[in-house]
């Protein structure tokens, strides 16, 4: 049974994973996510067996079935990361209805988020205010006003402020060239969706998958530079790789966010200095 629930949690998510493509590709441009698909290159109108997730796209081997042009691989990558986190959300929070529904919508939001900043490189404040907005709900449902201005429930309550002001500090200072604003705002709805101890945590994973992918970057994009790798690269038609490449900052604070809630992990012991 426990599988079977599994398994519907992650058609649902990969479904939903579906339309979070359609918003994250036409919020701000005026369309809504309504509407019928189509191909980017020549128009065609998406039939409905060309709209099933992920299976649609290997069946037409990532191509357009009229021009032949290629799909992006963002469509299934979405829809199959939107099941798969359906599926952790519900082994995560099943005991709760309210916090499951909670957490799947943080999750369908922290996807569109993901991919728009990818895309356009910027965090667009309806989303972030979203998520900053949510997190106090959830704040506010599992802790009583009252509890929440007294030690040590408080630290939670300030966890949003806290992990705001370093991001705001470096995006100040630097006039938004080491970071950038919504990448502030985002800090702070992470503080509030996970307190203060988790919340550290997913920042401090964000920075190191962030070095992670950097350096994992750099080396290929040296590999990739040698002249014998480059014909293999041109004929194989691999993207070009340089440090250069390397997608927005918000990303990895969002892998971090989820690796943190999953795991409960606590970097820095906060545990022990401020809730014992």
């Amino acid at each position: 049974m426990e599988m079977l629930v599994a398994s519907l949690f992650f058609i649902f998510g990969v479904l939903m994973g579906s339309f979070l493509n359609v918003v994250a590709l036409r919020y701000n441009t005026g369309r809504p996510p309504t509407g019928r698909s189509a191909c980017f290159s020549c128009g065609k109108k998406l039939k409905a067996v060309e709209l099933i997730p992920v299976v649609s796209y290997l069946c037409l081997c990532g191509r357009c079935s009229q021009c032949k042009s290629k799909i992006s691989p963002q469509y299934p990558l979405v829809e199959f990361v939107t099941g798969l986190l359906f599926v952790l959300m519900y082994w995560y929070q099943s005991q709760s209805l309210v916090l499951l529904a909670y957490y799947l919508i943080i999750s369908c939001l922290l996807v569109v988020i993901t991919v728009y900043d990818i895309r356009h490189m910027i965090i667009p404040d309806g989303l972030v205010f979203a998520f900053i907005g949510l997190g106090l709900l959830r704040l506010l449902y599992e802790t009583p006003l009252a509890s929440l201005i007294h030690k040590p429930e408080i630290w939670n309550l300030l966890a949003g402020p806290i992990l705001f002001l370093p991001f705001w500090a470096l995006w100040y200072f630097s006039k938004g060239t080491w970071m950038g604003f919504g990448d502030a705002k985002l800090a702070w709805g992470i503080g509030w969706t996970l307190g203060l101890v988790q919340g550290v945590s997913a920042i401090i994973l964000g920075f190191w998958i962030g070095a992670g992918v950097s350096l994992l970057v750099m080396g290929l994009s040296k590999v990739l530079a040698l002249s014998s790798v480059k014909k293999v690269a041109r004929y194989l038609r691999l993207p070009q790789l340089s440090f250069k490449s390397a997608i927005p900052f918000a990303p990895y604070l969002i892998v971090g966010t989820f690796v943190a809630l999953f795991s409960g992990v606590d970097l820095l012991g906060l545990n022990l200095i401020l809730f014992s």
